[in-house]
């Protein structure tokens, strides 16, 4: 099994640093993808290329852990002449500045959620939607079919080249003081979210006080009380101990899945020779699919872990509730969405 193959990859890994560190400037100094000079075996082309890959978590997290081993295979693969430097915690930008750079190319990889990557391909925005995907198993019906694929396709109109598709899992709500079991338990309650225009929509939907904000900002929220919870992936919530932020309650509400993409400058992928490139796509979804297997690994040694440390665990949300209240976000988006896609994606079993 894959998982057993790269366990030595996590054993070195998963000892890293969890603090969040300040984030970086802008895109990634000075260009990569630049010809180095050095002879090599790298196709016909004889030359070497050194890409920086930005992503925005810890050096534990799936994303770092899969670049990581994207970087061995192709540097094995071309001996030596195409090289990977992986740079974690937002250290070459955030991910909004990231994916700017992709487009300017001046950033040459990058894995990363797709919410920022909305802002230059709008399409993107239906995946934004609340209980879109019944499981995972529907997510990747949808984004290893032809819909995702497509949508791979279809982002180089935005100078971007997407080459596969990753997770950082589904979103859950915490708090400090109550089960959330119905809508109706989010009522008036102070929730910590992204800035994002759909997730602020369905929270106000379903009762709660959705506060957007960023998230080094949100760890001291949650410390002082200022806000009562928030939502994000089990792994999330335990990297960053949010059961010491008075975060004792954890509902699997699955409300949003948060797929990731892994994602190149059309800019530099232009001036690239073509085995080069064929290199790079084959290793990128190789990295996707590993990427997400170990988010499931993960995302279970995470809510084990947020048991051991006191977290009270609901699985029995009454779903079928959230998804009936999510109808007024629907409509409310429908001119901002597109329908074809959307009805694609639900019909897809």
């Amino acid at each position: 099994m894959m998982r057993k193959k790269w366990s030595f990859v996590l054993s070195s890994l998963l000892t890293a640093s969890l603090l969040l560190t300040a984030c970086g400037g802008g895109g990634g100094g000075q260009p990569a993808a630049q010809p180095s000079g050095e002879t090599g075996q790298s196709g016909g082309s004889g030359e070497s290329y050194v890409f920086k890959v930005g992503h925005s978590l810890t050096e534990d997290h799936p994303y770092h852990v899969s670049m990581l081993d994207m970087a061995k295979k192709v540097e094995e693969r071309t001996s030596g002449n195409v090289k990977l430097e992986v740079y974690p915690l937002s250290q070459l930008g955030a991910e909004r500045e990231l994916t700017e750079g992709l487009t300017l190319g001046t950033v040459d990889m990058v894995i990363t959620s797709t919410a920022p990557v909305t802002n230059f391909y709008p399409k993107l925005g239906v995946l934004d939607l609340p209980f879109l995907f019944e499981s995972r198993e529907h997510a990747y019906k949808v984004l290893d079919g032809e819909v995702g694929q497509n949508i791979l396709k279809d982002i180089e109109s935005a100078n971007i080249i997407g080459l596969a598709w990753a997770e950082n899992g589904f979103r859950h709500v915490t708090n400090g003081t109550k089960v959330v079991k119905t809508p109706a338990d989010l009522a008036g309650m102070k929730l910590r979210t992204q800035e994002n225009q759909i997730h602020l929509a369905a929270f106000e939907a379903l009762g709660a006080k959705p506060t957007p904000m960023a998230w080094t900002e949100a760890l001291t929220a949650l410390q002082q009380g200022v806000v009562d919870g928030q939502e994000n992936p089990a792994i999330v919530a335990n990297t960053y101990k949010l059961y010491e932020s008075k975060q004792t309650q954890m509902s699997l509400t699955g409300h949003v899945y948060s797929a990731a993409m892994i994602l190149f400058s059309k800019p530099v992928w232009d001036t690239l020779p073509a085995d080069v490139q064929t290199v790079l796509a084959e290793e990128a979804k190789a990295a996707g699919q590993l990427e997400r297997e170990l988010m499931i690994k993960m995302e279970d040694e995470a809510i084990a872990a947020l048991k051991e440390n006191g977290v009270t665990i609901t699985e029995d949300v009454d779903k079928q509730a959230f998804r009936d209240a999510m109808e007024p976000v629907y409509e409310k988006f429908a001119g901002q969405i597109d329908q074809d896609l959307l009805n694609q994606i639900m019909n897809t079993k």
